[in-house]
């Protein structure tokens, strides 16, 4: 990436596939432990997953993943489309940081470790660590369904802060990524992305949010989509014109974010609406960014079933999730752990000794370990 103005068509440049060899190569190595075919469902596919993202047959066990929960307020919140108040969010980061929300509570079982980065929380930054608020962009965005939620310099210093905390993130040698969000309003700005990047009319993409809303609060969201997606509509062609127009700091910083995990070659496992939301725009930023993230769990939201299905993601697990805070994506990280373990330890089966030489003791030979270096 240049150190002039950001362009984001660099990282079509930049972004290359996870590698197919070596996805062939773990293919081939579950083919040969005796199992048969299928047996273990998704958890074959996600490890060859693994396996192609890290470079390495076998894969290695996931050991050191981190949540990262970008969080903001919306101005779109005004219109009551949230059941939550406006200004609610900074009490939702601190229980977070405190230990006491869902997505801290499942972290601490995980042993995940737990970054929270406040780019437009609409209060004091000082009511905050100054660890959590040190990328601020702004003290809550725009109204999208009137004005930009964010001016064009304030969208790129976001969308560069969630590029740096990627580039943070794995030189630390993060092997994992669990990507959240925490806000109010957020949903309606992802359900605008989603229903621009997807040509689809609002009453496609509003869902009831991450505390279900009542149907007058529905028709308001709704009317509030609508209107965003008239302002989305005229700067398609540009990604960050469009998270300027309509996402807001936080959706901006996370889909920097993403695109600069795949530029650096580290997986995510994504959340709910929110994170696909900016998923769908990193795709239209890179078309091969996405094979660098797996989709954690379907919230039951229909604006990410929709951008879901136009990034031709499955997601692990369909349990209705939609607190936020990366909690969806959290219930799904065993399942990608379980599946690093069994690609890795499962051990395969000795080809057949030559008819006319037998093998004495020791003369197995060490598994062979492929990588992109070979």
């Amino acid at each position: 990436m240049s150190d002039g103005g950001l362009n984001l068509d660099d990282f079509g440049d930049l972004i290359e596939r996870p590698s197919a060899r070596l996805r062939r190569s773990a293919e081939e190595r579950r083919a040969r432990t005796g199992l048969a075919p299928g047996t273990l469902g998704r958890l074959d596919q996600v490890g060859a997953w693994l396996a192609a993202a890290q470079g390495r047959v076998p894969v290695t066990p996931v050991e050191r993943p981190k949540a990262v929960v970008f969080a903001g307020d919306h101005g779109v919140a005004s219109l009551g489309v949230s059941a939550r108040r406006p200004g609610d969010a900074p009490a939702l980061v601190r229980a977070l940081l405190d230990g006491t929300s869902p997505g801290a509570v499942l972290a601490r079982q995980a042993e995940v470790p737990v970054r929270v980065v406040d780019m437009a929380l609409d209060c004091p930054p000082d009511e905050l660590p100054a660890d959590v608020t040190a990328h601020r962009v702004r003290r809550g965005s725009g109204r999208l369904d009137v004005e930009d939620a964010l001016t064009a310099e304030e969208a790129e210093r976001a969308f560069r802060a969630g590029m740096a905390i990627a580039d943070e993130e794995a030189d630390a040698g993060t092997d994992l990524l669990v990507l959240g969000d925490l806000s109010v309003g957020g949903t309606t700005a992802a359900a605008v992305l989603i229903g621009a990047l997807c040509g689809t009319d609002a009453s496609v993409v509003t869902g009831r949010g991450g505390v279900p809303i009542d149907d007058l609060a529905w028709m308001r969201k709704c009317a509030a989509i609508r209107d965003g997606l008239r302002r989305a509509r005229p700067v398609l062609g540009d990604q960050l014109q469009l998270l300027a127009a309509v996402g807001g700091a936080d959706l901006t910083a996370m889909t920097g974010f993403l695109l600069q995990c795949a530029v650096r070659r580290t997986p995510v496992l994504l959340d709910g609406v929110v994170a696909t939301a900016c998923a769908l725009v990193g795709q239209r930023v890179a078309f091969r960014a996405p094979d660098w993230w797996l989709s954690g769990q379907a919230s039951g939201e229909p604006g990410q079933a929709k951008a879901l299905d136009r990034m031709a993601m499955d997601p692990l697990l369909d349990h209705g999730v939609t607190v936020g805070e990366a909690t969806g994506a959290l219930l799904a990280l065993p399942l990608v752990r379980a599946a690093a373990a069994l690609a890795a330890e499962l051990p395969e089966l000795p080809e057949p000794a030559p008819d006319t030489v037998a093998s004495g003791p020791g003369d197995e030979p060490e598994p062979a370990v492929i990588s992109d270096a070979t």
